[in-house]
C-alpha cells in the first residue's frame, strides 16, 4: 500500500530532518557492530602482518594472529570472523588433498580461536581454489571443472573443518548439488548444529582480483570461472540457485559480490524472508579505501556503503572494513 502524504504546507517533509535528535527519531535503518563479519586471511609463511599491496590496510595475519583478531572482534561487539587460508604453494596440488587435511592452516587456525576466544563465531571458506594448483575452486579435468567429483572433495573439507569446531561453513564453489551432499554428511558424522551460510548467488566477477592476490590464487588461475561463477547479466537466476540451496538445508544465503548487486539483496530477502549476507568484496573494499586515502572521497563513505546493504534488506555484511566502523560504531 502506498501512502501519499498530504499537500505541501500540511507535509514538509523536512521537518523531520531539521535536527540531528529528528533524524534519528527518523531513521528506518541502523548499522551495529552485531552486523558484521570479519573476513581474515592467515598464513604460516614469511611475510605475515606485511600489507597486501592491492589492498591496503589489511595484511595477511599468522595463526596466533587470527586469534589476536578474534580478541579484537571479541572487544569490538563483532559476532563472528571469517578464515580465508594463504597456503604453501608447496602443498597446492591437482587432487586439492591438503583442503580436507585436519591440521592444515584453516583447521588449525579455527581450534586455536576456539580455543581462546569461544564466543566469537568462526566461519569457513569451502573452496578449492586456496589448495588448487590451477587456481579453480573445482577439480579440474582436460580444461574442465567437473561437478559431482569437487563436491566430494568439498563434503570432505566441509566435514574437516567442521571437526575442528567451525560455526559456520561457506561454500563458495557454486557446485550445483553440493549444499545437500555436506548437510547430509553433517547430519551423518554428528555435526547436525553446524550452519551453512552458502554463497548461493556467486557471480562471475572482476571485483576479486585483490582477493585472489591475498590467498596466492592470482598467478595460478587457468582461464576463467564462468562455466560455475553467475553471469552478471542474470538476476532470476539467482533467485532459483537461493531457492534450490534453501531447499537442500542452507541456514543462511550471501550475495556476492555486494554493491552491484543491491537489487540481488532486495529480491533474495523480499522473495524468502531468509537470513540474508553480502560480501563487500576486495575490488569493493580497494576502490573505497583507495579513494579515502588519496582524498577523492570522505572516511563517511565507508559507513554509507555499509548501510546501503543493510537498506537493501541484508541482515549481515562481510566487509573489510569490519574493525574500523566497529571501533567507529562503539567508540
Amino acid at each position: 500500500m502506498q501512502i501519499v502524504p498530504a499537500p505541501f504546507p500540511a507535509a514538509r517533509l523536512r521537518r523531520l530532518r531539521r535536527t540531528p535528535a529528528l533524524r534519528d527519531l527518523a531513521q528506518e535503518h541502523r548499522l551495529t557492530a552485531k552486523d558484521l563479519i570479519w573476513p581474515v586471511f592467515v598464513t604460516d609463511l614469511p611475510g605475515a602482518d606485511v600489507e597486501i599491496g592491492s589492498m591496503p590496510g589489511v595484511a595477511r595475519v599468522t595463526v596466533d594472529g587470527a586469534v589476536r583478531a578474534a580478541e579484537r572482534a571479541a572487544d569490538l561487539g563483532i559476532p563472528a570472523i571469517c578464515l580465508f587460508p594463504y597456503t604453501d604453494p608447496a602443498l597446492r596440488t591437482e587432487g586439492c588433498e591438503e583442503a580436507w587435511n585436519p591440521d592444515n592452516l584453516s583447521n588449525r587456525a579455527v581450534r586455536a580461536i576456539k580455543a581462546a576466544v569461544p564466543d566469537v563465531a568462526v566461519m569457513t571458506d569451502i573452496a578449492l581454489d586456496p589448495y588448487n594448483a590451477n587456481g579453480h575452486d573445482g577439480l579440474v579435468r582436460d580444461g574442465v571443472i567437473l561437478n559431482d567429483e569437487t563436491v566430494e572433495a568439498l563434503v570432505r573439507m566441509a566435514l574437516a573443518q567442521a571437526e575442528a569446531g567451525a560455526d559456520i561453513l561457506g561454500p563458495s564453489d557454486m557446485m550445483d548439488g553440493r549444499i545437500g551432499a555436506m548437510r547430509a554428511a553433517l547430519e551423518a558424522a554428528g555435526h547436525a548444529d553446524v550452519a551453512i551460510l552458502s554463497y548461493a548467488a556467486k557471480y562471475a566477477s572482476g571485483f576479486y582480483g585483490p582477493f585472489r592476490d591475498a590467498v596466492g590464487a592470482s598467478g595460478r588461475l587457468v582461464g576463467d570461472k564462468k562455466t560455475y561463477q553467475m553471469n552478471p547479466a542474470n538476476a532470476d537466476e539467482a533467485i532459483r540457485l537461493v531457492a534450490r540451496d534453501l531447499s537442500e538445508g542452507a541456514d543462511m544465503v550471501m550475495v556476492k559480490p555486494g554493491m552491484p548487486y543491491l537489487d540481488i539483496c532486495r529480491r533474495v530477502k523480499d522473495s524468502f524472508g531468509v537470513p540474508t549476507y553480502a560480501y563487500q568484496v576486495s575490488g569493493e573494499y580497494a576502490m573505497i579505501e583507495g579513494a579515502v586515502r588519496a582524498g577523492w572521497l570522505s572516511e563517511a563513505v565507508v559507513a554509507e556503503s555499509l548501510l546501503g546493504f543493510k537498506r537493501a534488506g541484508c541482515d549481515g555484511i562481510l566487509t573489510y572494513f569490519a574493525p574500523r566502523i566497529a571501533a567507529a560504531l562503539t567508540g
